[in-house]
């Protein structure tokens, strides 16, 4: 930001600079806030949608299980071995998806990315201001 007086004095520019990043870390501190809310209400309705689903396929899942065991035991298999084969998939494929499910919800997409990189840019905005006010008042 440029200003028309280049006469001011070293303690009106550090004034300025003493508003100018109160005011940017006010800023910046409410643009955290509101994307660290909508990062949790995004995940929040995911893992509301996942419970809601676990609920309802729990029920039709047991029934197909059954279903499962019961056509290898009407194959000849022994009742143990059925079910000992279809718990076993079961297992790994539940393994499976709370992996995947951990991996989706993990901390690192809950951070605030947009906030920090428009702190390093503002960062460096005011360093760049800070030197050309420097600059001036040395050349005045």
């Amino acid at each position: 930001m440029a200003f028309a007086n280049h006469n001011r004095s070293i303690a009106d520019v550090l004034r300025d600079v003493i508003a100018q990043v109160t005011s940017l870390m006010h800023k910046e501190a409410q643009l955290a806030r509101v994307e660290l809310s909508e990062n949790v209400s995004r995940a929040a309705l995911g893992l509301g949608l996942i419970v809601g689903g676990a609920v309802l396929l729990i029920p039709a899942l047991v029934i197909l299980l059954e279903a499962a065991v019961a056509a290898l035991v009407q194959n000849g298999m022994h009742p143990a071995a059925a079910a000992a084969i279809v718990g076993g998939c079961v297992l790994v494929l539940g393994f499976i998806l709370v992996a995947i499910g951990i991996y989706r919800l993990r901390e690192k997409s809950l951070i605030p990315n947009k906030t920090f990189q428009q702190l390093q840019h503002d960062a460096a905005v005011a360093r760049q201001q800070m030197r050309h006010d420097y600059d001036l008042q040395r050349a005045a």
